[in-house]
C-alpha cells in the first residue's frame, strides 16, 4: 500500500488552501466541505452530468461540483454552476441559460456561500 500523498496540481493545492482559509475567515463551513472532496483522489473525484443539476437545483441557486461535469441531459433552469473542471459540451449547454464558473469565481462573487448547494 502507498503512502497517501493528496493532490499534486499546485492549481489544485493553492486552490485547496483558498478554500480552507475563506472557510475560516467567513465561518462558513460550505467552502471546507468543498475543499475535502478536493482532496480526495482523483479517481474519487466527482463527476455530474447535466441532467442531476437539473433535477436537484432550484431556480437561482449556486450549483458547486468539486469535480468533472459531463454534458449528458439539458439544464432547463436558470442556474449559475461552479467546478473544477467542464467539458466543453457542458460548458456550452450551461451557458445557453445559466452560467457557468469555475469555483475561484464563485469564492469572488459569493464569499458568505448563500444558496449555494453542493453535488456530487
Amino acid at each position: 500500500m502507498g503512502k497517501r500523498t493528496g493532490p499534486t496540481t499546485l492549481e489544485l493545492k493553492k486552490l485547496i488552501a483558498d478554500l480552507k482559509s475563506l472557510s475560516t475567515k467567513e465561518k462558513v463551513k460550505v467552502w471546507k466541505a468543498v475543499a475535502r472532496y478536493l482532496e480526495s483522489p482523483t479517481r474519487q473525484r466527482r463527476e455530474v452530468n447535466l441532467y442531476k443539476i437539473d433535477k436537484y437545483s432550484k431556480e437561482g441557486e449556486f450549483i458547486v461540483v468539486p469535480g468533472k461535469i459531463l454534458s449528458q441531459g439539458d439544464l432547463n433552469k436558470k442556474v449559475t454552476v461552479a467546478a473544477y473542471r467542464f467539458s466543453e459540451k457542458a460548458k456550452e449547454k450551461i451557458n445557453k441559460l445559466g452560467k457557468a464558473i469555475l469555483i475561484q469565481q464563485l469564492m469572488k462573487d459569493n464569499p458568505k456561500g448563500k444558496k449555494v448547494r453542493i453535488l456530487g
